[in-house]
C-alpha cells in the first residue's frame, strides 16, 4: 500500500496553530474595548465563570462605558484567573449600579488592578457627608426658642435651698439654739451662707453666732470644700475660714471647718451625725462637736488645745414628705482640758445638760 507523506506538514502545521491560539486570544485580550458594552438589560444571574481565564495582558483594556446595571445577584467568579497585568485597566465610567448581592469573587485575583479613578459614593453611609435634610445639631431646625429659651440640663439650672439642722430650746440653760445653711448655685458650684449660735431668753439677750459666706465646690463623690469669711460675734472678729464636709463610711455625716482670725488665732470646730431609722419616719440622731483653738486667749475664755465637747441624742419624726421634723432630746456640754480651770477660776460651770426639743426642716 501506497503511503502519502505530503499530509504530514499539513497535519503539524495545524496542532501548531491550535496551540498557539489561547495565546493570540489573550494577547488580544490587552486593546479591548468595552467602552460600548452594555449589559444591562442582560440577566447575569446565573452565570458561572468560575473557569474564566484571564491571566494575559489587560493593561489596556478600557470600561469606561461599560453598562452593568442588570441582576448580577447570582453571578459566579470563585474560579476566575485575573492574575494578568490590568494595571492600566480603566473603570472611570463603569456603571455598577445593578444588583450584585450575591455576586461571589471569592477566588478573584485583583492584585494588579487600578481602582483609582473608580467613582464609588458613600455619602449615605454612616461617618459620611449628612443628607440635605438632616437635623440640625441642637434640633431647633432653626425655629426659635421663644419666650423660654434654649433648652439646658438639669444639672446646670442654679437652684438654691435652705437646711436648718438645729431650731430648739434648751431648758436647763434657758437658750435658743440655732443652726442653718442656704445655699445657691449649681451642682458643681455653688454660693453658700451658714450660722450657727445661740439666743439667751432672759433678761440680756445675747446672742452669740458664728456666721460664714463662702464658696462651694465637689472635691470627690463624697466630700465637698469650703472656702470664705466668716464673723464671730462672740470675740467680735472676722477670719477667713476653710473646710470639707461630706460623707464617711457608713453613712456618717462629717464637717471640719478652721478659722483663721485677724490676732492669728486658728479655731476648728470638728462635727459629726448619724441618722438612726427606727421606721419610715422615726428617727434616732446622735450629734458630737468638737472645738480647739491653737493658742490661749484668757480674754475671751479660750485655752490652747481641745475646749468643750458638746453632744446631743435627737428623737424626730419626719412630717410633710419628710421636709419638716419635730424633735425632742437631750444634750450634753463639757470643758476639755486647761478651758475646765480657767471656767472654775470665772465660776462658770464646766458641765452641763439639758432637755431639748425644736424643729429640723428643709426647702
Amino acid at each position: 500500500m501506497k503511503i502519502y507523506k505530503v499530509g504530514l506538514p499539513f497535519i503539524g502545521m495545524s496542532s501548531l496553530m491550535l496551540l498557539m491560539s489561547p495565546l493570540a486570544n489573550a494577547a488580544e485580550m490587552s486593546n479591548m474595548d468595552h467602552g460600548s458594552m452594555d449589559m444591562s438589560g442582560m440577566d447575569m444571574s446565573d452565570m458561572d465563570h468560575s473557569s474564566m481565564d484571564m491571566s494575559g495582558n489587560m493593561s489596556d483594556m478600557d470600561h469606561s462605558g461599560m453598562d452593568m446595571s442588570g441582576d448580577m445577584s447570582d453571578m459566579d467568579h470563585s474560579g476566575m484567573d485575573m492574575s494578568g497585568d490590568m494595571s492600566d485597566m480603566d473603570h472611570s465610567g463603569m456603571d455598577m449600579s445593578g444588583d450584585m448581592s450575591d455576586m461571589d469573587h471569592s477566588g478573584m485575583d485583583m492584585s494588579g488592578m487600578d481602582h483609582s479613578s473608580m467613582n464609588m459614593d458613600m455619602s449615605g453611609m454612616q461617618g459620611g457627608e449628612p443628607p440635605p435634610n438632616a437635623r440640625s445639631p441642637d434640633y431647633s431646625n432653626g425655629v426659635d426658642y421663644g419666650q423660654y429659651g434654649k433648652p439646658v440640663m438639669m444639672d446646670s439650672l442654679p437652684l438654691w435651698g435652705v437646711s436648718v439642722e438645729t431650731l430648739g430650746y434648751q431648758f436647763e440653760n434657758d437658750q435658743i439654739d440655732f443652726e442653718f445653711d442656704t445655699w445657691y448655685g449649681t451642682d458643681s458650684n455653688r454660693v453658700t451662707l451658714r450660722s450657727e449660735g445661740s439666743a439667751q431668753t432672759n433678761d440680756d439677750k445675747e446672742i452669740d453666732s458664728l456666721t460664714s459666706l463662702a464658696y462651694w465646690k465637689p472635691l470627690g463623690i463624697y466630700w465637698n470644700g469650703e472656702a470664705g469669711v466668716a464673723y464671730n460675734t462672740e470675740n467680735d472678729k472676722s477670719a477667713i475660714m476653710a473646710g470639707i464636709v461630706g460623707t464617711a463610711p457608713y453613712f456618717v455625716e462629717t464637717d471640719a471647718r478652721a478659722y483663721l482670725y485677724t490676732d492669728g488665732q486658728v479655731q476648728l470646730d470638728l462635727g459629726t451625725a448619724y441618722e438612726w431609722r427606727l421606721a419610715q419616719r422615726w428617727v434616732v440622731r446622735p450629734e458630737v462637736q468638737l472645738t480647739a483653738f491653737s493658742k490661749d486667749d484668757t480674754d475671751n475664755g479660750i485655752t490652747k488645745g481641745f475646749n468643750e465637747l458638746e453632744t446631743e441624742v435627737r428623737l424626730a419624726y419626719e412630717t410633710l414628705s419628710r421636709q419638716l421634723s419635730p424633735y425632742v432630746g437631750f444634750s450634753y456640754a463639757s470643758a476639755l482640758g486647761d478651758a475646765r480651770d480657767l471656767r472654775r477660776q470665772e465660776n462658770v460651770a464646766v458641765d452641763s445638760n439639758s432637755l431639748t426639743a425644736g424643729v429640723m426642716f428643709w426647702f
